[in-house]
């Protein structure tokens, strides 16, 4: 794929994810209003009924659910350069993703996670090496940029991507922050929000890095606090209760799809890669969170965060079903 054929670069992280499914009658739970806990006997070995592997992380998620929406995209990441590594940059060349911008650094070792699987719940480990981020020193001309999760060095390689976009007026950034930036605060994050012209993030998100403090009932009133910040289109996803999202002044939200979920992970990915692949594609606001509720509720029936994510061809089958189970996305 030539640089100048490229609609979007996805900016972050990759890595590669382990599930594991113990065996329920090896593990004790707890649950109540105040903690959910899980434990197994301490020096035990625990029989495992289910074992999988998948390539996941934010930026490797959506260059793969975008293109196989038919989006012309590119990953930019930077991986240690380690067997998991390689098998990240062969599994998105096997995606048709271009890779033209994956590095390999050496004496690094790449993401890993291990997913704990309990009861229709999980429970994840990560691991993250302290990685020295690249961006390429020509940026190739793309009109979308999708910026997401990185690791606790992230604020120089935001810094490139916020010049970036000031300095080309014609690319359209769309944000989906991480833990850790979540978690580094607003001031880490605002050089991105300023210059932003869509973010994703889910209610807590929402919520902490506006200050609006409890939402529910307020959402508008929670999508207006986070334009103040810059994003021209937040949209907030809430799990269970759907996903909201202002454009224009306008008030939307969209439903979920009625499905059974065999696995979570990735869920927050389908939904920005639909709605983003639909809006690339120049639909309206209401498809494009129709995409990303259907996308999402594909990925969630299968192990991992990819294996799920729709092409093409499964599209407008799910639309259908989305009409025929009476899936609500509304301007109110």
């Amino acid at each position: 794929m030539s640089m100048e054929q490229l609609e979007l670069l996805s900016i972050g992280d990759a890595s590669l994810d382990a599930f594991i499914f113990p065996t329920e009658s090896e593990a004790l739970c707890q649950m109540n209003d105040k903690d959910s806990l899980i434990c197994f006997s301490y020096g035990d070995k625990i029989p495992v009924r289910e074992l999988e592997f998948s390539i996941g992380g934010n930026a490797a998620n959506n260059a793969v659910g975008t293109r196989r929406l038919g989006i012309k995209s590119a990953a930019v990441l930077t991986l240690g350069e380690d067997d998991i590594g390689r098998q990240i940059k062969e599994k998105l060349e096997k995606e048709e993703v271009d890779t033209s911008y994956v590095f390999l650094e050496a004496g690094r070792r790449s993401n890993y996670s291990l997913a704990i699987n309990y009861s229709g719940e999980r429970t994840i480990f990560t691991y993250k090496d302290e990685i020295n981020y690249h961006l390429p020193e020509s940026i190739p001309k793309v009109s979308w940029i999708y910026l997401t999760s990185m690791g606790d060095n992230f604020s120089e390689t935001y810094q490139r991507v916020a010049d970036l976009v000031k300095a080309n007026s014609n690319i359209k950034l769309v944000f989906n922050p991480g833990s850790r930036q979540i978690r580094a605060g607003v001031d880490k994050i605002r050089n991105i929000l300023e210059g932003c012209y869509l973010v994703y993030i889910n209610r807590e998100e929402a919520e902490k890095i506006s200050g609006f403090g409890d939402s529910r009932g307020k959402e508008r009133e929670l999508l207006e606090k986070v334009t103040l910040l810059g994003p021209k289109i937040p949209i907030v996803t809430d799990g269970p209760n759907g996903s909201f999202a202002l454009a224009e002044g306008k008030f939307y939200r969209a439903g979920v799809m009625p499905v059974d979920a065999f696995e979570r992970t990735g869920a927050g990915d389908a939904f920005g890669s639909g709605c983003l692949s639909a809006l690339i594609k120049g639909k309206e606001i209401l498809e494009a969170m129709l995409w990303g509720t259907i996308n999402s509720a594909s990925v969630i029936g299968y192990i991992g965060a990819q294996k799920g994510l729709l092409d093409e061809k499964q599209l407008p089958l799910w639309l259908e079903r989305a009409q025929s189970c009476g899936v609500k996305v509304e301007e109110l």
